[in-house]
């Protein structure tokens, strides 16, 4: 079995306290864990110590993160966490440099991480309906899927050469929410997800 490091990057808020993120994280800690995966589980909105999170992004085969889309992107205080965290892991633990060297100055950016044999998860929820991505006709993300709208996250995972797990997303979870459906979804995504990939890494 595995080590998964599951960060739950949700921003509370008055009128979204962040609980449903924190059920996801629950559920995916339990989940794993049952399986026999030993699981840590950060809440950045709770505070985090920098080079304990360095070292448990080492530590990890698998990085979960879990969080809602805020203003197109990840919560304000999960960027802090990921500013201060990845910042400090360019001394070598996460990443030697962005990948160029001297005598070529020009190629393989991004290309200089340390995590390569890591994967990671991103699980998300929105306020978006899901008929609002991969449809061209519609006029706002005209066609465009939750994983073009979370590329930014996915190049952060490349910088540091963590592989992709397929994503998770809950969708319309303020104006239509289907929780129980949600959960019944995660919990067979996981169930794919991890038997696929602890099958692979075997």
């Amino acid at each position: 079995m595995s080590n998964i490091l599951i960060l739950n990057g949700a921003q509370p808020y008055e009128f979204a306290p962040g609980s449903l993120n924190a059920a996801l994280a629950e559920r995916a800690r339990t989940f794993l864990e049952a399986q026999g995966h030993t699981v840590r589980v950060t809440t950045v909105a709770e505070g985090y110590d920098v080079n304990a999170e360095v070292d448990s992004h080492i530590w990890a085969n698998t990085v979960i993160m879990q969080f809602p889309i805020n203003w197109m992107g990840a919560p304000w205080s999960f960027k802090k966490y990921m500013d201060e965290v990845y910042t400090t892991g360019m001394d070598g633990r996460l990443t030697s440099g962005d990948g160029r060297t001297p005598e070529a100055p020009k190629a393989n950016y991004g290309m200089g991480g340390s995590l390569g044999g890591t994967r990671y998860m991103l699980s998300v929820t929105l306020n978006a309906p899901r008929e609002a991505f991969d449809d061209a006709s519609e006029p706002f993300f005209k066609g465009g899927s939750v994983d073009d709208l979370l590329r930014p996250m996915h190049l952060n995972a490349r910088f540091f050469d963590m592989a992709t797990l397929p994503t998770f997303a809950a969708f319309d979870v303020m104006k239509n929410p289907q929780i129980e459906a949600d959960f019944t979804r995660f919990n067979a995504h996981l169930d794919a997800v991890f038997a696929e990939a602890d099958h692979v890494a075997a």
